[in-house]
């Protein structure tokens, strides 16, 4: 019965996502995409937090897109299968996209 009520809770929560663009020259700049994410019973809801940034990241088609840094919250290494019984993931992801200008 608790898992259901940690369910019906963090429904509003599931897939919620964002990205940012900064412009540095007119062909290039930086970006940071993020996205959160439910697993109940090793299930990600909808799909794991990783993935759910990096293809936000990847619907808005900037040309030449690097990612430079990841991060997944919470992360306790070894004892991650702990999370899998019940966790709210998010994730970060940034880098670069465009051409940078010749000088």
């Amino acid at each position: 019965m608790k898992l259901v009520a940690i369910a019906a809770l963090s429904l509003p929560l599931v897939s919620c996502a964002s990205v940012h663009f900064e412009r540095d020259s007119e062909t290039s700049g930086t970006f940071t995409s993020t996205g959160l994410s439910v697993t109940i019973l090793s299930y990600d809801i909808p799909k794991g937090a990783l993935n759910i940034a990096r293809e936000n990241a990847s619907d808005a088609r900037q040309p030449n897109m690097v990612v430079e840094e990841t991060s997944v919250v919470p992360d306790w290494g070894r004892l991650d299968w702990l999370l899998d019984i019940v966790s709210i993931r998010y994730a970060k992801i940034s880098g670069t996209w465009g051409f940078q200008p010749d000088a």
